[in-house]
């Protein structure tokens, strides 16, 4: 019998299982975890709530948890990041309880979640704390139940701080994203190539020669500013945060504010978290077929009601994730993927190899968070060191790099103050 489920078209479902064990053969470290699950089955019977981009790499985390022993269902973090043939064969093939269709409007987007929800879940697994705030809002007869929680990215981070310092966060969560062998290299190198990927797809631009702005210089920002340069485009970096303003011109990028970089822009994005990062009087100076794209998790960093106000007539959807708004004066702003996230609506999302660390943190951090999230305060937490170490070694021996080991000597040299010049 098959599992509950909301997806698209379940026939998608093989081209969707070729698709993830295809992902799965550049997912060495969570292939590992799951092989030391299926023996041990650490969570076992544990009922888990995950919402996240349902895409190949999510899938094999999944099956991770699956072989664990536990009993996980699936929903979407974002409308426009679903892979219909993944959904389908995680329903189909793995038996998964998924609902999540790409292209959902925003009621049925948190209907999925509520359904989700409704596996009365010990563990919740979130991408942007979307199922945590529905939870803490709408569903507060679950959060007895609830045994703590895993976050897998910034603004996930951010709105959780806020709770906890509030008093509002009534269990405790750990953030993924803040793990080393997370924010280090997914949120750089994975959110640098799938962002570049995402646009490209959508617009087939050449960005030699053309001017790229990057609103923000976090380790995504950092990632995306870096393929761009790599690319051969002139990157500008717009920031609010000195240090980082500052880092990004020694790292050889021009630095202004938003308002001097609009008019010279051909291609923008943003990747901060924060809301109107782009905003109505950006828009009013950009050059004429300016592009527009956001790789942070909300559409809100780009005043997207504000420039539908400035359009004189309905945007135009001239490919399938470049809608054309005119202005009055004829001029044209070209909004990619509704502005949510570029790389997930219109490509695939970050490469497995760099996903494989992200995930393995996710499949460790729920093994540690049901051992240890009795002992812990409704705080949010970063992943203990030693789980983030292991989880860089296993990284280097599946690429086949070793490394040095201190010596007893060296050992006893750090760990004293004596010896001296």
């Amino acid at each position: 019998m098959t599992v509950e489920h909301d997806v698209r078209d379940l026939g998608l479902a093989t081209g969707g299982r070729y698709r993830i064990e295809w992902a799965e053969r550049d997912m060495p470290v969570l292939r590992q975890i799951r092989e030391r699950f299926a023996k041990e089955r650490p969570l076992e019977g544990v009922r888990m709530a995950a919402c996240l981009h349902v895409t190949t790499e999510t899938a094999n985390l999944m099956r991770t948890l699956q072989a664990g022993g536990a009993d996980v269902v699936l929903t979407a973090s974002n409308p426009l990041s679903t892979q219909d043939d993944v959904a389908a064969a995680l329903v189909v093939h793995y038996e998964i309880p998924v609902f999540a269709i790409k292209g959902e409007d925003n009621a049925t987007y948190y209907d999925h979640i509520r359904r989700a929800l409704d596996h009365r879940p010990q563990i919740t697994m979130d991408d942007g704390a979307d199922l945590v705030s529905e939870l803490h809002k709408n569903r507060t007869e679950l959060l007895d139940g609830v045994i703590g929680g895993t976050e897998e990215t910034t603004t996930g981070v951010i709105r959780l701080r806020a709770m906890a310092a509030d008093g509002a966060l009534k269990f405790p969560v750990i953030a993924v994203n803040d793990s080393m062998t997370k924010h280090l290299f997914d949120n750089r190198y994975g959110t640098g190539q799938s962002t570049i990927d995402g646009i490209i797809r959508a617009t087939n631009v050449l960005l030699a020669g053309r001017t790229v702005v990057v609103a923000g210089y976090g380790w995504c920002s950092r990632g995306i500013a870096m393929r761009a340069h790599g690319m051969g485009a002139n990157v500008i970096v717009t920031e609010v945060d000195p240090l980082k303003a500052l880092e990004a011109v020694m790292d050889g990028y021009r630095v202004m504010p938003m308002i001097e970089a609009a008019p010279i822009g051909d291609i923008f994005v943003t990747s901060t978290g924060d809301i109107n990062v782009i905003d109505v009087h950006h828009f009013e100076v950009m050059k004429d077929g300016a592009i527009v794209a956001n790789s942070g998790h909300f559409n809100v960093e780009i005043n997207i009601p504000g420039l539908r106000q400035l359009a004189v007539d309905e945007p135009r959807r001239i490919r399938p994730f470049v809608e054309q708004y005119r202005l009055a004066d004829g001029r044209v702003i070209n909004l990619l993927a509704d502005g949510r996230l570029v790389n997930l609506a219109a490509a695939e999302g970050h490469p497995a190899s760099v996903m494989d660390m992200s995930f393995a943190n996710q499949a460790l951090g729920s093994e540690y968070m049901l051992i240890e999230g009795k002992n812990l305060e409704n705080k949010v937490y970063t992943i203990p060191q030693s789980i983030d170490q292991e989880i860089a070694r296993l990284k280097l021996e599946s690429m086949g790099i070793r490394i040095d080991t201190l010596t007893p000597e060296q050992v006893r040299y750090l760990n004293q103050w004596q010896e001296g010049t």
